[in-house]
């Protein structure tokens, strides 16, 4: 396998303003020391505030630094996806933009990666978030992780390191529902998680709540996995078998006692069945849903600006 002599560092920026030159302070101290040749590629996300001025400056004040802007705010894994399609160097960091990932820690990412691994999570030592936070994080990355199928990694982590040509796998992915570690596996099955630490947060708020974690979570079983389909079918059989088994309960019960229990029981039957119905008539709806978004071909991303200039090449930028 190739050793790996440069690095593209992929920032997905939202409200980071006040975040990315200490940032970017740090990378600049750390990458010379890790690879001959580096990148920085801030990717704004329709930010509100002034974050695009800032990449603009630090742009003009180190050629190193490119930066994208998006034409709105797509998502975290949308603007990643632009990234990862932008980045000329062999490998790729991707990172956050708040200073809870410290650049101190890539050199882990890349020994683990020369060990002949295509993906390698670097996983929180030590969760900084709030308890509901941590909660609902891991189970979104237990579930994701479950539906990549990849028995050699139950962590994942918004700080990985990859090979650039994985992206190959999904060169044509042209969808706005978007997560990038389901289209990694798509490229490959040599994945590895590696203990990193974390700092907390000091600056600004984090941009995710309960609600987005869940919508993320769906995005996750419905578009990228069969497991909703197929709890469905299984809920039918079972629920079919409970028919059976009322149906010879009370045809014993009628036999031997002579009555059987009246309306209470009846309309119980009738909503364990409604209800079951009309939740499996939901999961078929979410895959619709997907399915008429994908016929729609809206993209994942348009770009609205790049620094240096350059000539798009890919057709979702304008």
């Amino acid at each position: 396998m190739e050793p790996i002599k440069s690095i593209t560092v992929v920032i997905p920026v939202y409200n980071g303003r006040d975040t990315l030159p200490l940032l970017v302070n740090q990378l600049m101290e750390v990458l010379p020391a890790v690879v001959n040749d580096f990148e920085i590629l801030l990717i704004n996300d329709g930010s509100p505030d002034d974050s695009w001025n800032v990449i603009q400056e630090l742009s003009a004040r180190n050629t190193t630094i490119r930066g994208i802007n998006m034409m709105r705010n797509y998502g975290q894994h949308n603007a990643l996806l632009c990234g990862i399609r932008a980045a000329k160097m062999d490998a790729i960091i991707t990172m956050d933009d708040d200073l809870q990932h410290p650049p101190r820690e890539i050199p882990k990412l890349i020994a683990k990666l020369q060990e002949g691994f295509d993906v390698v999570y670097g996983c929180p030592d030590k969760m900084p978030h709030s308890l509901w936070r941590n909660i609902s994080s891991r189970l979104t990355k237990k579930l994701l992780a479950t539906v990549m199928g990849i028995k050699t990694v139950r962590e994942l982590s918004a700080f990985r390191g990859l090979r650039t040509n994985i992206r190959d796998a999904f060169e044509n992915y042209n969808n706005p529902g978007v997560i990038i570690d389901a289209l990694l596996s798509w490229g490959t099955t040599r994945f590895a998680s590696i203990p990193v630490h974390e700092e907390p947060r000091t600056i600004g708020q984090s941009n995710y709540n309960f609600m987005k974690l869940a919508s993320q979570a769906f995005l996750i079983l419905t578009g990228f996995s069969t497991i909703p389909l197929r709890f469905a079918s299984w809920l039918g059989f079972f629920l079919t078998l409970v028919g059976i088994f009322i149906f010879i309960y009370v045809f014993i019960i009628y036999w031997t006692v002579g009555s059987i229990p009246g309306f209470p029981f009846l309309s119980s039957i009738v909503s364990i069945f409604s209800g079951a119905q009309l939740f499996a008539l939901g999961i078929f709806g979410e895959y619709l849903a997907r399915i008429f978004d994908a016929s729609m071909k809206r993209p994942a991303y348009i770009v609205h600006q790049e620094i240096p200039q350059s000539m798009p090449s890919n057709p979702n930028e304008g």
